[in-house]
C-alpha cells in the first residue's frame, strides 16, 4: 500500500525576521524584490500542511545570526517565533557565534532538538547532542540524522567552537545509516545536514543508504531534486526566502515517486497576523535601523563567488578611514542585497551584524600568498570534503590572476600589490574585519584601529552622495 509524506525545509534564514530583498539572476544581471520574513513562511507552512497533513518541517541551521537584532540578542529574539512553526529538528553552523554554552541555553527553550552526529567534547568525547531522531508519521518511522557545519573548530572565530571537535561525518554516517536501517527499524533515512550542497553529495555517494538529504550551507536553490546515488538532495536557497517541500511516495520500503517544489515566499503572500504581530513588538526596540544614511547608485549584493559589489563598498570604506597596504574581508554568502536607492542603517548591519572592530597586521609576502592559497584550496579544492565554505576572500590592493581547476597550491599564477610584483620578503600592512580577513596563523603587530565596520560604511555613504561602486577586479580567473 502507497504511503505519502512530504518534507518541509527551511535552511540559512539568517536571522531575517520580516520582509527584506532578495537577489534574483535576470537575463541582464541583478534584479531585486522582497521576499520573506517568518510571517508569511507561517501562511505558505498552513497552506501546505493543509494539502499535505503528513509533513515534518526541518530547519538546517544558520537561524540564530545573521541580522542585527539576531546578535544583538544572541538569538533570544528568535526563540518564540520559531516555538510557533512547528519544526521538527535542526542542526547548526553560526548558530555557535555566541559559544557553544550560548547555543545549548537556546535548544533549551526550543520545542525541538537541534541534531549533530559529528559535535564532540574535546575532554570527554562524548557527542554533545543526539546524532539522530526516529519520527512516526504517516505509519512510517523516520529516521534523521543531524551533521553540523564541520568547519565551526576550523575556519570560524575561536569561541565558536570553544571546547568542541568537529568532523566531516565520514565515520559517522555509515555508522548511524546501520542503526536506523538495523535495530531502529527506519522506513525512511534522512541526513539534515550542513555541510554543504557539493560536501553532501560526496558523502552521499561514497555512504549509500540514505534516501533525502536536507542539505544546507552553499544557499543553493535547487528547483529540483539532485540525485546522488538513490538519494534525493534538496536545498532551499537562504535568508528565508525560499521554503522547499518534497513529497514522497513510499511503497514497501521503497521510495516510488517524488513531487519537489521550490516556492518563493513573496511579498503578495498575506503574513500570519499573530505571528507577524510578534515579530512586530520584538523589533520595537530596532526602530533606529530604519533611519535613511545613504544612497546608492549601484546595487549592492554578495551574489557572486570571485568579487561582489557588497564587499567591494565595505573595504572601500575602510580604505578612506584605516591606512594600509591591502585590505581584507571574509567571503560570507550571507547578507540580503542594497538595490538601488536609500539605504538604511540596517542594510549595512545586514552585511556585517556584529560590526566588528577593525584591526591591523603586518605580514610577509610569504606569508600573504600562503594565505590566498589557503584561500583558494578552502573555495575550489577538488576534493568537496575539503571546502571550508564561502566564497573567494575579499580584498582590496591587490591583483591576482588564478586558475581555479589547479591542484591545492599551485592556483596562483601572478600577484601584484599595488601594480609591483609581490615580493615574498617584503612586510605589508593589512587591515581587516574579523579572523577570517586575516587568519590568526599568520602575521605579527597586530593591532585594533578603534573603527568599527558599521560607522565606517556609514561615513563613507555620506562623503559619497549618491555612491557608486566600481568592480575593482582583484581576482580574475584566466
Amino acid at each position: 500500500m502507497a504511503t505519502t509524506l512530504s518534507f518541509f525545509q527551511l535552511n540559512d534564514v539568517h536571522g531575517y525576521l520580516n520582509l527584506h530583498q532578495e537577489l534574483f539572476y535576470g537575463p541582464t544581471g541583478p534584479e531585486y524584490r522582497p521576499c520573506g520574513g517568518y510571517a508569511r513562511i507561517a501562511t505558505l507552512l498552513q497552506q501546505w500542511r493543509e494539502q499535505y497533513p503528513a509533513s515534518l518541517l526541518f530547519d538546517g541551521g544558520d537561524t540564530f545570526h545573521g541580522t542585527r537584532p539576531a546578535v544583538d540578542t544572541q538569538g533570544e529574539i528568535l526563540v518564540p517565533i520559531l516555538n510557533e512553526l512547528n519544526i521538527a529538528g535542526m542542526t547548526a553552523h553560526w548558530d555557535f557565534a555566541y559559544g557553544p554554552d550560548r547555543l545549548r541555553q537556546l535548544v533549551k527553550q526550543l520545542n525541538y532538538p537541534l541534531l549533530a552526529a559529528n559535535v564532540y567534547d574535546k575532554v570527554s568525547g562524548e557527542l554533545v547532542y543526539a546524532p539522530y531522531q526516529v519520527y512516526e508519521t504517516a505509519g512510517l518511522r523516520v529516521g534523521v540524522i543531524g551533521l553540523a557545519c564541520p568547519i565551526v573548530d576550523k575556519t570560524m572565530p575561536a569561541h565558536f567552537g570553544e571546547g568542541l571537535r568537529f568532523t566531516d561525518g565520514t565515520a559517522e554516517l555509515p555508522r548511524y545509516v546501520a542503526e536506523l536501517r538495523g535495530p531502529e527499524r527506519a522506513d525512511l533515512v534522512v541526513l539534515l545536514s550542513h555541510c554543504g550542497f557539493p560536501q553532501d553529495v560526496a558523502l552521499l555517494q561514497a555512504h549509500p543508504g540514505v534516501d533525502v538529504c536536507l542539505s544546507s550551507h552553499t544557499h543553493n536553490r535547487l528547483y529540483e531534486p539532485f540525485r546522488a546515488g538513490d538519494c534525493l538532495v534538496m536545498q532551499s536557497g537562504a535568508h528565508g526566502s525560499f521554503v522547499g517541500r518534497l513529497t514522497l511516495t513510499v511503497e514497501n520500503g521503497r521510495v516510488t515517486a517524488h513531487d519537489h517544489e521550490l516556492r518563493e515566499v513573496s511579498a503578495d503572500l498575506t503574513p500570519d497576523p499573530a505571528l507577524q504581530a510578534r515579530i512586530d513588538a520584538a523589533l520595537l526596540p530596532y526602530a533606529n535601523l530604519r533611519e535613511v544614511v545613504g544612497v546608492t547608485a549601484t546595487g549592492l549584493h554578495r551574489g557572486t563567488s570571485v568579487e561582489c559589489p557588497a564587499d567591494d563598498f565595505l573595504l572601500a570604506s575602510i580604505r578612506a578611514l584605516v591606512p594600509a597596504d591591502l585590505y581584507f574581508s571574509n567571503g560570507w554568502r550571507y547578507g540580503a542585497p542594497i538595490p538601488p536607492g536609500p539605504v538604511q542603517l540596517n542594510d549595512l548591519y545586514d552585511l556585517v551584524p556584529m560590526d566588528p572592530e577593525i584591526e591591523t597586521v603586518e605580514l610577509t609576502g610569504a606569508e600573504l600568498r600562503q594565505m590566498l592559497e589557503k584561500n583558494l584550496e578552502g573555495t575550489y579544492s577538488q576534493n568537496p570534503l575539503h571546502q571550508m565554505g564561502g566564497y573567494v576572500k575579499r580584498a582590496l590592493g591587490l591583483k591576482a590572476y588564478f586558475k581555479a581547476e589547479n591542484p591545492k597550491g599551485s592556483r596562483l599564477q601572478t600577484v601584484f600589490i599595488k601594480d609591483q610584483p609581490l615580493d615574498p620578503e617584503r612586510t605589508y600592512t593589512a587591515a581587516y574585519i574579523t579572523s577570517q580577513g586575516v587568519p590568526h596563523q599568520v602575521g605579527r603587530n597586530r593591532r585594533k584601529t578603534g573603527q568599527h565596520v558599521v560607522a565606517v560604511m556609514r561615513a563613507y555613504l555620506t562623503q559619497h552622495r549618491p555612491m557608486v561602486v566600481h568592480p575593482h577586479a582583484t581576482f580574475v580567473a584566466v
